[in-house]
């Protein structure tokens, strides 16, 4: 049997990472293949609590079991920042560009090793009405300059730690979710359904 489950984005490599996790007996579709294709708002103040309104959106108006991520790169050196605000970090319109010109700016005068950093994940389940959460952390820095043409955020000028010094941009995509932020907060959520009763 196939549980179907909707995943709340639109980015076509978010569903394929999670259909790639996930594995077999399950079929993941996105938001507007549910037929809800708005931009949920994120108004809360965790990465957490922006999961669950989003997962929570999309039980309202399907009822089908959903799921919804938000993610944050937090900086040592900038007290955590920019966190949840790391979509819209230079304003509004979701600017990746934009957004990691500006964290270089900030980090002009801050030396190699202070400039520590890691994504973080958060996962809202909902099944049959209940709500569960899974979380992924990794570990890194922040580069002087972009390097590598993969991925996409931050990806660029994020360097995980265990990766000879090349950023996120520059690996492959199999070698990042096997230690992305995503990947372990999915692989979470996997082990949680797989373990569950026909």
């Amino acid at each position: 049997m196939t549980r179907k489950i909707v995943f709340a984005t639109g980015n076509p490599g978010k569903l394929r990472e999670a259909g790639e996790i996930l594995g077999e007996g399950f079929e993941i579709v996105s938001a507007a293949a549910a037929g809800v294709p708005d931009d949920i708002p994120e108004t809360g103040t965790t990465l957490q609590e922006n999961a669950l309104i989003k997962a929570e959106y999309i039980w309202e108006k399907t009822g089908l079991d959903c799921f919804a991520d938000d993610t944050g790169l937090e900086v040592d050196a900038l007290g955590g920042a920019p966190g949840i605000h790391s979509a819209r970090y230079a304003g509004e319109n979701k600017d990746f560009q934009a957004n990691i010109d500006k964290l270089l700016r900030e980090l002009e005068t801050v030396p190699a090793p202070d400039r520590k950093a890691r994504f973080r994940t958060s996962v809202a389940l909902i099944l049959k009405g209940e709500r569960h959460f899974f979380d992924g952390v990794m570990e890194g820095g922040i580069a002087t300059e972009r390097h590598g043409t993969g991925g996409f955020g931050y990806d660029s000028v994020f360097i995980p730690e265990g990766c000879s010094g090349l950023t996120a941009a520059e690996i492959s995509e199999e070698e990042k979710n096997a230690i992305s932020h995503r990947g372990k907060a999915l692989r979470a959520m996997a082990g949680f359904l797989k373990g569950l009763p026909e």
